[in-house]
């Protein structure tokens, strides 16, 4: 059985100690039938998960977590069998002990696409891109009415005021030095945002390559993508909000990649509507990004947005 985890100081005596989550873990997998499969716990991700022996893979949730785990199995439900990249196929989802959820899924074929990403020739990432676009087209055609339950924001145009009004603070905290967090007011003022009765689409929020799969292609056919996971942090929102991670951590500030994205997506946004959408976004870190991106000419915002963001 695992213990109660509701609070950072819960989370850190337990989460990352195997001594504590691997008999809770081999309890529940006995409970779905797996008794005694071989566990293998993976060394990224938020939350805890486990391959089950080859052929499934188990996503436990805290109590701190718990709604993240309702979402994920009810998204991935959803998108599964409807988009031209794998997702994960639910097998079981629910509550456990102590305030924990779980969501024990099938095992995508493949490898992590940052891991795969050196690797690949220059032709084959434009191929790989240009797949990833064609999968955000799919996602966000999906119909999202059936999610609207149980996937926020709900009302759009509060959401991003209230990622406006703690913008600045939520950088700040971060690390991020003086003369950057002094532009964000007027940069985001700056910006017209879609209005809250504007295109709405069921998104990943955090499509990276740290979300991808790749593998060969059979028959030496250069690299494809083979899956897509990670669903928990799913919104439902404007799309252009999507374009942040795929900017950052897909096409990371390089122009010829991210217009290939955009052409095979079918649309494309503006670089001051990125930035500004990168500033309000969830999990936003400018410190973060400026250490791993190309810096702009010159230290502004305006700037920035085309270092990052601009089109071939």
């Amino acid at each position: 059985m695992l213990p109660p985890v509701y609070t950072d100081e819960e989370w850190d005596a337990v989460v990352p100690d195997e001594t504590v989550m691997r008999p809770g873990t081999e309890d529940l997998c006995a409970r779905l039938g797996h008794a005694g499969a071989p566990l293998t716990r993976f060394g990224e991700g938020s939350q805890p998960v486990y391959a089950v022996g080859d052929a499934l893979v188990l996503k436990l949730f805290p109590g701190a977590a718990a709604a993240d785990g309702a979402t994920e199995a009810r998204v991935l439900a959803h998108v599964h069998g409807r988009l031209p990249v794998a997702t994960p196929e639910v097998h079981a989802s629910g509550a456990y002990e102590n305030g924990w959820r779980y969501v024990l899924m099938s095992r995508l074929p493949g490898e992590g696409l940052h891991h795969a990403w050196p690797r690949v020739p220059e032709g084959g990432r434009e191929r790989l891109v240009t797949r990833a676009g064609e999968v955000l087209a799919a996602l966000h055609a999906l119909d999202h009415a059936p999610l609207a339950d149980a996937v926020g924001p709900g009302d759009w145009a509060a959401f991003v005021d209230r990622q406006r009004a703690g913008a600045v603070e939520q950088q700040r905290a971060k690390g991020l030095p003086e003369h950057w967090l002094e532009q964000i007011p007027d940069f985001l003022a700056s910006v017209p945002l879609p209005a809250d009765t504007g295109r709405r689409a069921l998104l990943h929020t955090e499509f990276m390559r740290d979300h991808l799969l790749a593998a060969p292609a059979p028959g030496g056919g250069g690299w494809e993508l083979t899956g897509l996971f990670d669903f928990e942090p799913a919104m439902i929102g404007d799309p252009a909000y999507e374009f942040v991670g795929v900017g950052l951590f897909v096409t990371r500030a390089d122009p010829r990649l991210l217009a290939r994205l955009m052409a095979a997506y079918g649309r494309t946004f503006e670089p001051r509507l990125l930035l500004a959408y990168t500033l309000l976004h969830v999990y936003s870190s400018l410190p973060w990004y400026l250490r791993e991106l190309p810096a702009p000419p010159e230290p502004t915002l305006d700037a920035l947005a085309e270092c990052w963001f601009g089109r071939a």
